[in-house]
């Protein structure tokens, strides 16, 4: 099988389904920005080192979660999906692990810059990626259903990438830059 099919050459692309769509519609906006935030993941986890691994996990276990996330959104209306969606369960393992690192993090009382560790940097990038995508999600259910659970996902999971990110940079020890809001 070939990657390129030329299918797509008039500007258009298929939806899981039969339907097509133009690629600028905000169905393709959404689950492109879902792929991208899984590309940033992806770097993320290659900026761990190798004794990292329940770390890794976590992330990985997420981007086959934004694979679903983006199957659904790839999915035309009223059509079936082979693939499940993202339920209540995984935004709650969310909220329980973002709760767990949260634990060990020193707590926050300024705003701090997205920076730090290679693998924190990359964090706070996806995390902005997923708000992003769930601005798209937002906007695509004005015009057609999406399902609330999976707003809640992507909400849910930009909170747990900001905490990751300080827990990255905490087992990589990298401290976190402060915000300190120029004097007037």
């Amino acid at each position: 099988m070939k990657i390129y099919t030329k299918s797509g050459d008039q500007g258009e692309t298929s939806l899981w389904g039969g339907g097509r769509v133009m690629k600028s519609h905000p169905r393709v906006n959404a689950y492109g920005t879902v792929d991208e935030a899984n590309s940033m993941i992806g770097l993320a986890v290659s900026f761990f080192p190798s004794n990292e691994n329940a770390i890794k996990e976590r992330l990985i276990r997420i981007q086959n979660e934004l694979f679903q996330v983006g199957s659904e959104l790839a999915t035309q209306n009223g059509a079936s999906s082979t693939c499940p969606f993202v339920e209540d369960a995984e935004i709650s393992r969310l909220e329980m692990e973002i709760d767990e690192m949260e634990s060990s993090l020193p707590p926050l009382k300024n705003f701090i810059l997205p920076n730090g560790s290679s693998a924190g940097s990359a964090l706070h990038l996806a995390r902005t990626i997923v708000r992003r995508s769930e601005r798209e999600c937002v906007d695509l259910g004005h015009n057609e259903p999406v399902r609330q659970e999976l707003v809640r996902y992507l909400n849910r999971l930009s909170d747990y990438l900001f905490v990751m990110a300080r827990h990255a940079n905490l087992v990589l020890g990298q401290s976190e830059t402060k915000w300190i809001p120029p004097k007037k």
